[in-house]
């Protein structure tokens, strides 16, 4: 199952701050970015890292079509807490 371009909603302190579009989003576990850049560099890993955070998602993929070759990263959250 994967939805494309879905809209999650955004929250902080338990309070919706507001809503972000995710590029893919499969099996509403993993959230997928792509890119069409040069380089992927470390401010597209730490955003991709914040939106599993704001998300509390456990992984997610920033993939690259923009260099002469694939670029592909799989980001962990590592503040991911499984729903009770």
């Amino acid at each position: 199952n994967a939805q494309r371009e879905f809209i999650m909603p955004l929250f902080y302190k338990n309070e919706d701050i507001g809503s972000r579009r995710v590029d893919f989003f499969i099996e509403e576990k993993v959230m997928v970015e792509i890119k069409a850049i040069t380089k992927l560099e470390d401010v597209h890993l730490a955003q991709a890292i914040n939106y599993l955070e704001a998300y509390n998602l456990k992984v997610g993929h920033l993939i690259n079509f923009g260099n002469t070759s694939l670029q592909f990263k799989r980001v962990m959250n590592k503040k991911h807490q499984s729903p009770s």
